[in-house]
């Protein structure tokens, strides 16, 4: 089934999403879900004594899409031009006796609507969950694996000092572990439902309208949403959305130093190929281009755009307009769609990487030890030079080196100021990549303990 209005969508094409999450978004998982929400109401109406047990009972018999069928909806849509009330109008058609007499007793649209928004809301983020703790597993098993691997460490595209390829790892698990928490406090504020009426006192439910709601609710395993208006406030949608779309800039963040660290000139990753028939380019047989992380940024690119309509339906007209409606049938399958996608993609990227330690190792050499200049001003505070005077010092060396293209020891040792105070040895040892990582070990333990 189409998930958005427009059938030749690549969505709704197959090309992204995967078959599980598409499926929660689907036009007859949400007919179910409207269905669902009737039957619950129904049902917790009955429990008050408002309508007679048998009413409810018959309700919640034919609440399924096999007897409401998608397309006897829609044919009295096309008729009526209400969606959720074609659905009512089709309930109630399929119900005998009094069953249908009750349907939508004392209800607005938005009462199954929203309730059945938080079902297909807790049913997407059980994927994104599965995907997200995948990502936190994939990158805690790589920082293990990695964590004594030396690496550049790059600020502004340059070499700026030396860290273990685990490192670099570690600082996204710890990253992926704050989405996992934000995941759980958006999930709570967000898989919530209303059943309060057209303006969200309840009028219309009687004197039991809290009752109801609550009953409703429980048995649907929601909570209610606290104070509404015709709708469920729509700050807690766009908090959804702008999770999603923060959990899509972390994965475009790691996607995109993928890509960096894949660049012919750098070349110490590569993103899984399948070496047998896929083809990087359609001019350049030997292209390996880093599509799938390029693909990750892409997405992650309309997925933030997906924050601004999501907050702009935060203000609504007096109790409730339409103007959240119509985008939020793009905004939300779109969001959890295209975020579960990248998910899906990172993991297949992170599980198949390829790591070049000779390129690594390569690479640190380019600078001929100055990307530990650093090392060298501090081995001159150490034996007396104040700071500032050794950080100039090292600066016109260093300038030295790079004009005359000579390593960073022979241009140390050759200046008369810094080999009077270090000697060669202390100069070698200053330039130990190895030996100059710091606290990493125990920050790396610090994100795998955690």
């Amino acid at each position: 089934m189409p998930i958005l209005p427009i059938e030749t969508s690549p969505i709704d094409a197959g090309r992204y999403g995967s078959a599980e999450m598409r499926r929660i978004f689907d036009e007859e998982n949400r007919l179910q879900k409207w269905l669902d929400v009737e039957a619950a109401i129904a049902q917790a109406q009955a429990s008050v004594g408002d309508i007679p047990k048998a009413a409810a009972e018959e309700i919640a018999r034919n609440a399924n899409t096999k007897v409401v069928t998608l397309a006897r909806t829609k044919e009295i849509e096309k008729e009526i031009r209400h969606d959720l009330m074609s659905m009512v109008r089709a309930l109630s058609e399929a119900c005998s006796g009094e069953g249908g007499r009750y349907v939508h007793y004392g209800l607005t649209s938005y009462d199954i609507e929203d309730t059945a928004t938080a079902l297909l809301f807790r049913d997407a983020f059980g994927l994104i969950e599965s995907q997200l703790r995948q990502l936190e597993d994939n990158l805690g098993k790589m920082t293990r694996k990695y964590r004594n691997q030396l690496i550049a460490a790059r600020t502004h595209g340059r070499h700026a000092g030396v860290i273990t390829l685990g490192l670099k790892l570690a600082v996204w698990l710890e990253e992926a572990r704050r989405h996992v928490q934000r995941l759980k406090q958006a999930r709570e504020r967000a898989i919530v439902g209303k059943v309060l009426g057209i303006v969200g006192s309840g009028a219309g439910l009687g004197k039991n309208a809290l009752k109801i709601q609550e009953r409703a609710l429980s048995s649907l395993g929601l909570t209610p949403a606290g104070l509404v208006t015709q709708v469920v406030q729509r700050d807690i949608h766009a908090e959804v959305i702008c999770f999603l779309a923060l959990l899509g800039s972390s994965l475009d963040k790691f996607a995109t130093e993928i890509r960096n660290l894949q660049r012919s000139e750098i070349a110490e990753v590569m993103e899984p190929f399948e070496r047998e028939k896929q083809v990087g380019s359609s001019a350049l047989p030997s292209k390996r281009n880093p599509e799938l992380s390029e693909r990750i940024s892409s997405l992650a690119k309309l997925v933030r755009g997906l924050t601004v309509p999501a907050l702009e339906n935060v203000p609504l007209w007096h109790e409730r307009d339409l103007s959240n409606s119509a985008n939020e049938r793009f905004i939300f399958p779109m969001s959890f769609i295209l975020t579960e996608e990248m998910l899906r993609l990172l993991n297949r990227v992170l599980k198949g990487l390829e790591v070049f330690p000779d390129n690594m190792k390569k690479n640190l050499e380019l600078s001929q030890g100055l990307l530990l200049a650093e090392r060298v001003v501090n081995s001159l505070v150490e034996v007396g030079v104040p700071r500032q005077d050794a950080h100039e010092k090292v600066r016109k060396v260093s300038m030295r080196a790079l004009d005359n293209n000579v390593p960073f020891s022979k241009a140390l040792q050759e200046d008369a100021f810094i080999s009077k105070r270090l000697k060669p040895k202390d100069i070698r040892e200053a330039l130990d990549y190895s030996s100059y990582l710091g606290s990493t070990a125990q920050l790396i333990n610090i994100a795998l303990k955690n």
